[in-house]
Order: C-alpha cells, then sequence, then structure tokens
C-alpha cells in the first residue's frame, strides 16, 4: 500500500492565492493523484517531499532501482510548454524526462541533487561561467512549435505600460519605467527565435551525475537570449551581490553573460530592460507603487546602450 502523500502547507497556500477555489480543489485532490502516479509507474517513495511555489516533487526509486523524481502540477500553459522543452532539449543541459502523464501534467524526471544548487559555488565569477555554458547550450536550440513568442509578450507589456505608470508614486520610478518601454519598442519587431528557459538562475542549477551541473524547472519561451539575463544577474541578491558592490557585481555577471553566450550587447541590454518591465508590470498588478530597488540597480549598472 502506497503510504499517503502530506500537501506541505507553502504549496497549498500558494496554490490558493494563485488559483483561488480552483487551486484549493486541486490540492484536496493531489495526494490521490500522487497515489495513482506512484502506482501506474511502479514507483517507491524514497525520501521526504519537496515542493516550490507551483509543484510538489517526491523521491522514488523505479522498479529497476534507478533514482528519479515525480513532479506534480496543475495543468497549466506553464507545464505544456515545460515539456515541449524538455522534449526538445532531451536531457542536453537539461534534467531528463523520463515519462509524463498528458492529462494531469505529472512528470517523472532523472533526480539531480537538490541539496547542491550553484549557489554552493562561493567563487560567483565561476558560478556565473558555469551558468552562461548551460545557458549557451539551452538557447542554441531554435524554439520548436507550440511556445508563446517574445514578441506577442512585448506587445502585451507595452499595451500594459499606461496604466502602469499611472500607479507608481515617485515621477523618477515612472520616467524609468517609460525608458524601458521605450527600448521594448524599438526590439518588438525583432524578438528572436531561440528557446529560452526564461527562469535561469542559481537555485535552477543542480549538481548531477551524468553531467557536473544541469538545469531544472524550465519555463520555455520562443525569443531573444538577452530576455533570459535578469534571473541570473539577479542570483543571490543579498549574499553576494550587494556585499560585493551590486553595481560593480551586476556589471561584471552582464559582461560574462554575454561574452560567453556570444550576444550583442545593446540588445541584450535592452531584451533585458524589458524583462526588467515585465516584472515590473507584475509587481504593479500585486498592487506594487514603487519599482523594486534591485531592479534600480541593474538597470543603471547596465553599460549604455551596450558599450
Amino acid at each position: 500500500m502506497v503510504k499517503a502523500v502530506e500537501v506541505p502547507q507553502t504549496l497549498a497556500a500558494s496554490y490558493t492565492r494563485g488559483f483561488g477555489e480552483e487551486g484549493r480543489a486541486w490540492i484536496a485532490d493531489l495526494p490521490r493523484l500522487a497515489a495513482d502516479m506512484l502506482d501506474r509507474w511502479a514507483l517507491k517513495r524514497d525520501g521526504a517531499p519537496g515542493a516550490g511555489e507551483a509543484s510538489l516533487v517526491l523521491p522514488v526509486l523505479r522498479a529497476d532501482g534507478t533514482r528519479a523524481v515525480l513532479k506534480l502540477q496543475m495543468p497549466r500553459e506553464e507545464t505544456a510548454a515545460a515539456l515541449i522543452g524538455l522534449r526538445t532539449w532531451n536531457g542536453a543541459g537539461m534534467v531528463r524526462l523520463i515519462d509524463h502523464d498528458p492529462q494531469s501534467g505529472t512528470m517523472l524526471l532523472e533526480r539531480l541533487d537538490a541539496a547542491r544548487t550553484l549557489a554552493s559555488v562561493e567563487d560567483d565569477d565561476a558560478a556565473m561561467r558555469i551558468l552562461a555554458r548551460l545557458q549557451a547550450r539551452l538557447v542554441g536550440v531554435p524554439a520548436p512549435p507550440g511556445l508563446r513568442g517574445l514578441g506577442e509578450i512585448a506587445a502585451d507589456m507595452l499595451a500594459r505600460v499606461p496604466a502602469a505608470v499611472a500607479a507608481l508614486a515617485d515621477p523618477a520610478d515612472r520616467r524609468m519605467l517609460r525608458g524601458w518601454a521605450s527600448v521594448v519598442a524599438d526590439l518588438a519587431d525583432e524578438p528572436g527565435d531561440r528557446m529560452l528557459h526564461w527562469d535561469l538562475h542559481y537555485g535552477n542549477v543542480l549538481a548531477a551525475h551524468r553531467e557536473p551541473w544541469l538545469a531544472i524547472d524550465p519555463e520555455p519561451l520562443a525569443g531573444d537570449p538577452g530576455f533570459d539575463l535578469w534571473p541570473a544577474l539577479d542570483s543571490r541578491w543579498d549574499d553576494v551581490v550587494v556585499k560585493g558592490g551590486a553595481r560593480r557585481v551586476v556589471r561584471r555577471r552582464f559582461d560574462l553573460l554575454t561574452e560567453v553566450l556570444g550576444l550583442d550587447r545593446a540588445r541584450a541590454v535592452g531584451w533585458t530592460l524589458g524583462r526588467l518591465l515585465q516584472n515590473a508590470l507584475w509587481d504593479v498588478e500585486d498592487g506594487a507603487t514603487a519599482l523594486e530597488p534591485s531592479a534600480v540597480v541593474i538597470a543603471e549598472a547596465l553599460p549604455a546602450r551596450g558599450i
């Protein structure tokens, strides 16, 4: 008999905040779904469950004794995109998809070392170079059909800017947001066609066995690699960036990322500002009336026009 799965309260709270009654219903059904998936794939529990904002992760053993993880999340556009990305990358720089259930969105993935993220590498330049090399492999893949495009996302962002500007209390923040939007408007006609991870930071790079490090938790998008730099620039913000002199560290990280990925620096600056714009729009929708201080620092640290 499969031991019942206990749902972490943090995951339950996240689904209640994000999805209301639909989220509560999915959480209530999660123990049954987990038991069904464990039984269907002949899996044995092999450790304590883990949880993020959107998924429950169960360490398991397969029937042949190999270690894996069962990842359960509510079926959404992001879940479908992740499956497209995992299949397309097929383990190249990315955690490998072993199996999945199309109806529930449940995934069976190879198990990596969840206790050792890239944040464990103390030398920030070394850690950033590892991330950059992984990212270069990931964005080297053309985006397949079925993914959202950055052009669509940019158009949606630009349409929401006037309301967001009106919600900001500080005139300096308003000017900055308008400036970011102006840059995005200039780039929107050339959104790019690479497959982006969309959330590649130190916490989403884990130690592995078949390679030293592999990426996890992609949220694939078709677009310009410059739009994918912000999570790396923001990694370990309080522990490393602020203590090391925020603008200096951000500029060093930007230089290293654009060098390794071979990016046009001016476009990389522009699309990074686009990512800051996207984050700010989300913050305003959640009730913020000021720009995030770290976003202002990143924007001010980026080289002017990519120089």
